[in-house]
């Protein structure tokens, strides 16, 4: 399979809105326009509850984890292709050609794309998540750090630059994309997450 059809596809699987999708089919307010009018599953479980918010998390995580097992069938030892591949799939979850490239922020689906290319690389970056999310309470800051961890965690392990300069990229959108939620951190104004 060549890469003229699996760097689309990867696009593609990673632009199914999959928190519009749920909320649509159990008839709840459109996600977009209801709290932080993100597609991802933070909002999606503080506008939803906590079935559709997990399920969403699933899904968006799948969006990075089925496009990278595909593309390993071919290319398992090519780091390069594999990085191509995690970019596409990323950029398909911030960008959706389905929702005129209005996205997420794409930790869920960056968390599906370092499982495959590195599992021990998120145990490690979610030990830092846990710890922030634990002390300070706010998601968007425990997402920023691991994000901002996590390529240095693979260039480690995995000793591949190629992968690095993808987790590299894929951490800088996440950091970029998450710039409204720094400025409400800095502000006092951010919400933090409760059970």
């Amino acid at each position: 399979m060549t890469l003229i059809f699996l760097i689309p596809a990867a696009y593609l699987i990673g632009a199914i809105p999959t928190g519009v999708l749920l909320t649509r089919l159990t008839g709840s307010a459109d996600i977009r326009n209801a709290g932080s009018g993100n597609i991802g599953a933070t909002n999606v479980y503080r506008v939803a509850g906590r079935t559709l918010g997990l399920l969403t998390l699933i899904g968006d995580c799948l969006k990075g984890v089925l496009p990278l097992l595909l593309t390993a069938q071919f290319y398992s030892a090519d780091h390069t292709v594999l990085a191509q591949i995690a970019i596409a799939a990323f950029v398909g979850h911030c960008y959706p050609i389905y929702l005129r490239f209005k996205g997420g922020k794409g930790v869920a689906t960056a968390l599906g794309i370092f499982l495959v290319l590195s599992p021990l690389s998120v145990l490690c970056a979610l030990g830092l998540f846990i710890v922030v999310l634990w002390g300070w309470r706010y998601i968007s800051l425990a997402s920023i750090s691991a994000a901002a961890l996590i390529p240095f965690l693979i260039l480690s392990f995995e000793q591949s630059t190629s992968l690095f300069s993808a987790t590299l990229l894929i951490a800088a959108i996440i950091i970029w994309r998450h710039r409204a939620n720094i400025e409400r951190l800095r502000a006092g104004t951010e919400s933090r997450f409760s059970l």
